[in-house]
């Protein structure tokens, strides 16, 4: 440790691994330009942990004389010698920068530590050379904490948007680009994915008025009268079935005139044509006759699915649509190793791993929840200004029509193939897609029904 008392200069290094060698080099030369400043007391670097991206992580320590000198730094050739790691190496590396106080200052409380609080291993300098973390804990501030969630949100050239808009507008240029190895400047390809289907769910299916019920107003009650103007009675549904049977000639004739002789006697307590509002019965005992496999058959018994199926109709069926929406999730992850599986299958040849096409099915799908978050926002900052419906109608079915269009772009550049093979390819792909939606979901169905 230095004995100087002014500020330290801390920068953080995430450089690829695939220059580390040249940037280590170039680091070592750069420090010595630095010590070469006014100012500038001692350097240390420090070599840490990879980190969650697989890239090189390098500290570096400026002990300087006082403030006026970092003062001074940052005002003047801050950004000179900044810009030369950045001609260098372009977008290889990330650097971030903070101001830190030496924690020798020779009372007991901020005495330096000799062992890492985390592992145990011996200490020697700002960092553990075992597990990386930092040797001195201390109080981060509020603006500290807030940077960090909404850093990314609202730094124009943070990851978020480098990830964002080419995974909009440029199909499989982010699977391609990972497997090149250029993947530190976007977000990891799993959390994007969770982060966007979560987003997706809370824009579709979150209401605000069943989920904070207590912000609003209790809506007035409907009165009878009320009621009564908005549901069609018996009567008039009968009236309706009539005419339609009349108009398609299933009942015509004598036929017809009986038929409303009856709905007209039935209004006087006569005679009259059943018709329930209230839906339809739970008839289930062909299941009783159909071959099935015996361990299904315990299962799926007539008692029980008659039960299931009066649980569904005692509130029309709204209990089984939240159990469904609530498996949807699950449903589309296990789609995703089940077209991973289907890509390795159409491109024996390719020499690409399992993993590698279970890649492309995630960016695809992450894709897929973005236009759909998209396109739930503009249908409804539509209505609220008040858009034609035919615009928004328009909007809505290109921006659906691009979904397969991106789909063939993306296995056009990721696999490279001619458009004639590419084309067959997408079709077998779209095809398994849909049968391997539809049995999932299907399964979801049943999962759903049996769980509430």
């Amino acid at each position: 440790m230095s004995s100087s008392h002014g500020p330290i200069y801390e920068i953080t290094l995430s450089v690829d691994r695939q220059i580390i060698g040249a940037f280590d080099e170039w680091l070592a030369g750069h420090v010595q330009s630095m010590l070469d400043l006014p100012g500038f007391v001692k350097a240390e670097i420090f070599l840490l942990d990879d980190d969650e991206q697989g890239r090189a992580r390098r500290v570096t320590h400026y002990y300087l004389e006082n403030d006026s000198a970092l003062e001074n730094y940052l005002a003047g050739p801050a950004q000179q010698m900044r810009q030369a790691g950045i001609d260098r190496f372009a977008e290889k590396f990330e650097a971030s920068r903070r101001i830190l106080r030496p924690s020798d200052v020779g009372d007991a409380e901020h005495r330096p530590l000799q062992h890492c609080l985390n592992c145990g291993y011996a200490l020697a300098g700002q960092y553990c050379g075992n597990c990386g973390q930092r040797a001195r804990s201390r109080l981060i501030s509020i603006w500290e904490l807030v940077r960090d969630a909404f850093g990314d949100l609202f730094e124009l050239d943070s990851r978020l948007w480098r990830t964002l808009v080419p995974l909009l507008v440029r199909p499989g240029q982010l699977t391609r680009d990972y497997l090149l190895g250029r993947r530190a400047r976007y977000m990891p390809p799993f959390r994007m994915y969770l982060v966007l289907s979560l987003l997706f769910f809370l824009v579709a299916f979150f209401d605000p008025r069943d989920n904070l019920g207590i912000l609003y107003e209790p809506e007035a009650p409907v009165t009878e009268e009320e009621e009564a103007d908005g549901d069609p009675s018996a009567g008039e549904l009968r009236q309706e079935i009539i005419d339609e049977l009349a108009a398609e000639g299933i009942l015509v004739g004598d036929a017809a005139d009986e038929a409303l002789d009856e709905l007209a006697e039935g209004a006087d307590g006569g005679p009259h044509l059943n018709i329930s509002t209230d839906g339809a019965g739970c008839d289930v005992s062909d299941i009783e006759s159909a071959d099935l496999p015996e361990w299904l058959a315990k299962r799926l018994t007539v008692e029980r699915l008659t039960a299931v199926c009066e649980r569904i109709q005692a509130d029309d069926g709204s209990s089984f649509l939240n159990k469904l929406l609530d498996n949807v999730p699950s449903a589309l992850f296990i789609l995703l190793p089940l077209m991973a599986l289907v890509l390795k299958i159409l491109y024996p040849l390719s020499k690409r791993y399992y993993v590698e096409h279970l890649l492309f099915a995630v960016h695809y799908h992450a894709f897929v929840f973005l236009l759909l978050t998209l396109q739930i926002i503009v249908s409804r900052l539509g209505q609220r200004v008040s858009l034609p419906e035919d615009v928004i109608d328009v909007v809505l079915f290109a921006s659906s029509l691009f979904v397969p269009v991106y789909l063939y772009k993306a296995i056009r550049r990721v696999y490279e193939q001619g458009h004639a093979i590419s084309l067959v390819k997408f079709f077998m792909l779209l095809l398994a897609y849909f049968l391997g939606f539809g049995f999932i979901l299907a399964f979801a169905a049943v999962f759903a029904a049996f769980s509430i």
